[in-house]
This record gives C-alpha cells, sequence and structure tokens, in this order.
C-alpha cells in the first residue's frame, strides 16, 4: 500500500475525488431530469385521458371514467352519480396539477373545469416511483464504479508521471559525501523533470566545490592552529622546569598552560563537529564517570577564594560512543559556567545511568536570558564570555541527539540537565 502522503497517493486520491465529485454530480443531474420527466409524462398522460373523457362525456352525456390500473377520473357535478364523486383529500382543491398522498398511495392530480363540470384524474405513481428508486440504485452504484476507475486511472497516471521523479529521487539519495562521480545529465529530458535534473546536477556540482574548499580550510587552519599551540605548549614546558620562577611567574605559566591546553582541545573539537558523523563511525568508548570527574579537577582552580562546596556524585558506570574531547566541552562549558555565577554556596554534580544533573545556588537567569540562553553570541548580563559556550553545547548534543534542559529561578541558582540518547550508550567490557 503506498504511504498516505506520497505524491502518486496524493495524484490517486485527487483523481478519485474529481471522479467521485464528477459522477455525483451527473448521477444528480439524470435523477432529477428522470424524476421531471416522470412528472411531465404523468401530467401528458392525464391531460390526455381528460380530453378523452371530456369529449365522450359530451357526446354521450354520461361520464365514464378511465379504465386503467394506474388512472382514475372523477366528475363533481349534481346530476352525476355519486361514485364518480372525488375523494374529499381533492374535492375542494382548485384546478391544477397536485402531488397528494392519499392513505399509502401517491398520486398525481389533475384537476379541469370543463362545459359547466370539474373533472378530476388521479395518476397512480407507486409503479413510477419504484422505477426512479432502481433507477437511482443504478445511478449510486455508476457514481462508485465511477470512483473506483478514477482511482485506478490515478494510480495507473500517478505511476507514469512519477516515475521520472523517483528516478532521480534515487539517483539523488545514492549520492554519498565525497562522491564526484554522480551526474544527473543523463536524466535531463526537455521537460520539467529535465529541468530538475539540470539544475540538480549544477548543485552537486557546486557543492563538490564547496566543499573542496572547506576540506582545505579546516586542513590549513587545523595545521595553522595547531603549530603555534604546540609551540606554546612546548615554551612552557621549557619555563616550567626553570627554578628560578617566583610563584606569580609560575602561576602566570599555569595559565598559559591551560589557556593553550584548552585551546588545542576546543580546536580538536570543533574539527570533529566540522565532520560527518555517521552512523558506522568507529567512536571509542567513553567512560562519563570519569570524564566528569577530570572536569572537575581541571576546573577547580577556578573555584579561587570563594566559600565554594563542589561536590561530585557518580551512581553506577556509565558509557557512551562519543569523542571524549566533544564530552569534555559539554561537561566542561556546564561547569565553567556555573563557577562563573556562583559566588558562594554549592556546586554538584550528579551522574546516573541515563543523565548527569549539575546544580548550582548561583545567580539565576531570569525567564528573558533563559530563552535565549542556547543562541549564538547571546550573552546574559553577567556573562564575560563570547557566547558560543552553551550554544556549542547544544550543536553537541544535537549531533548525539542528547536532550539538554536548563531550569533556573533569578537569585535561586540554576539546574542544568544532560539527558543521554539509548543508542549512544554501551555496556562496559569487562
Amino acid at each position: 500500500m503506498p504511504r498516505s502522503s506520497s505524491l502518486r497517493f496524493r495524484v490517486a486520491l485527487a483523481f478519485a475525488v474529481f471522479g467521485a465529485l464528477l459522477s455525483i454530480l451527473l448521477s444528480t443531474g439524470l435523477y432529477l431530469t428522470a424524476h421531471e420527466l416522470g412528472h411531465r409524462l404523468m401530467d401528458e398522460t392525464l391531460r390526455a385521458e381528460l380530453e378523452d373523457s371530456v369529449e365522450r362525456h359530451a357526446r354521450d352525456s354520461i361520464f365514464v371514467p378511465p379504465n386503467t390500473v394506474s388512472i382514475k377520473g372523477f366528475i363533481l357535478a349534481g346530476t352525476e352519480p355519486g361514485h364518480f364523486a372525488p375523494p374529499v383529500e381533492i374535492g375542494k382543491l382548485p384546478p391544477g396539477n397536485y402531488s397528494i398522498s392519499i392513505g399509502e398511495i401517491d398520486y398525481r392530480v389533475l384537476i379541469a373545469d370543463r362545459n359547466g363540470f370539474r373533472y378530476f384524474m388521479m395518476f397512480d405513481t407507486n409503479s413510477q416511483h419504484e422505477r426512479e428508486a432502481k433507477f437511482f440504485r443504478f445511478l449510486f452504484y455508476f457514481a462508485l464504479l465511477m470512483t473506483a476507475v478514477s482511482a485506478g486511472g490515478g494510480f495507473w497516471l500517478a505511476a507514469r508521471i512519477i516515475t521520472p521523479v523517483s528516478r532521480l529521487a534515487e539517483e539523488v539519495g545514492k549520492a554519498e559525501p565525497g562522491d564526484t562521480n554522480l551526474s544527473l545529465k543523463k536524466m535531463a529530458r526537455n521537460d520539467e523533470v529535465g529541468e530538475l535534473a539540470r539544475a540538480f546536477d549544477r548543485y552537486l556540482r557546486r557543492m563538490e566545490e564547496f566543499i573542496e574548499r572547506e576540506n582545505y580550510f579546516t586542513a590549513d587552519v587545523s595545521h595553522e592552529l595547531r603549530t603555534p599551540i604546540s609551540i606554546v605548549l612546548g615554551t612552557v614546558e621549557l619555563l616550567e622546569t626553570d627554578e628560578t620562577l617566583s610563584i606569580k611567574q609560575r602561576e602566570r605559566i599555569e595559565r598559559i598552560r591551560r589557556a593553550s591546553k584548552d585551546m588545542s582541545d576546543l580546536s580538536v573539537a570543533l574539527l570533529m563537529l566540522a565532520r560527518e558523523r555517521l552512523p558506522t563511525s568507529d567512536e571509542e568508548s567513553c567512560n562519563v564517570g570519569d570524564v566528569v570527574r577530570a572536569c572537575v579537577e581541571k576546573h577547580r582552580h577556578l573555584i579561587g577564594d570563594r566559600p565554594i562546596n563542589l561536590e561530585v556524585e557518580v551512581v553506577g558506570d556509565l558509557h557512551l560512543n562519543v569523542e571524549r574531547p566533544l564530552l569534555e566541552i559539554v561537561i566542561g562549558n556546564l561547569l565553567r559556567n556555573a563557577l562563573f555565577n556562583t559566588q558562594a554556596g554549592s556546586i554538584s554534580l550528579i551522574l546516573d545511568a541515563e543523565r548527569l544533573v549539575l546544580k548550582d545556588t548561583g545567580f539565576g537567569m531570569t525567564e528573558e536570558v533563559l530563552a535565549r540562553v542556547f543562541e549564538r553570541h547571546f550573552k546574559g548580563a553577567s556573562s564575560a564570555g563570547a557566547g558560543v559556550g552553551l550554544s556549542l553545547v547544544r550543536r553537541i548534543c544535537d549531533r548525539y541527539g542528547w536532550a539538554i534542559s536548563l531550569d533556573s529561578q533569578e537569585g535561586q541558582g540554576t539546574t542544568a540537565e544532560l539527558r543521554f540518547l539509548q543508542s549512544t550508550r554501551v555496556t562496559p567490557r569487562s
């Protein structure tokens, strides 16, 4: 069965609806026409019988009613026998044509004045109604047949129309990143599908050029960033071996080392994000508890002299298929935000088998700031960064399908919850 959202199904449905509406309109018109013609034929028959009865009555001076199964005749006159008197339902009606029910029988009635007499002609319409009912059933089945034929024709016609589009979609669906052999020119006919194929082919060529430029850019940036960072880190290591340095100098060198290491890790993470994550990627299992503890120790120096109690609680042994530098960026950014926004109180990290919860008792956020906190380059009133930390966290979470949420009230702290996707969790090897 075709999908209800497929183009073929919608074309067939349109044909079916069109066929149904057309057959209903046609059937309704035929039925009403047949009904009107039936009434006219009965009226003409009654008029002919009336004229014949009036002529014989005038010639023989005796009223002889029509002697048929469907037609009855009556006359209203004091000199005529009583059994020719009309039924009381029509006896007082003025001249004209009427549709009247007497008992359980429907009649078509003609009343006319001739030669000082009032004549009544009645036509039993039950047989006519039965014929109309049969004709209505015929039209009903005709409408169903037309709807079915329209739907079938729609499916057949849609298949012929959609086939080139389906082939084009199939060819485009075969495209893989870096595939330079795909060409749609073979499908470029002189019609709308051919124009679409040519447009896709031009787009693919532009994408190939774009990917090539991006590859050169990331390779150059990676080399040009890593080289000076490596030089800085090497120089820092040499300076740390100098025993003549004062405590202040060693603290400054330590800050340079941490900043250089952060820049190196961030560069690696950004390059990882620039690459497409395929379902078959060979990501190594990462112990989330170890990453949490390492991030806490890495950022503990940010507490300084502030009275902050930093606690870590790891429940269970959670492993994920994820690049460790990206997970470190997520946890590190959340922890760094908590440390920057807490002057005194507590910060806790709780990790279980499904999620990581980070709570702080810091400044908190207003509803307006909370609504925009994941936007790129958005900075709150108390933020000193460039506004890319949490937007980067959101990008990494989107990459792995994790759900991240923030709950905060101004002056009462913030709670960040990171819920890990089931498909990224793995069972650690024994």
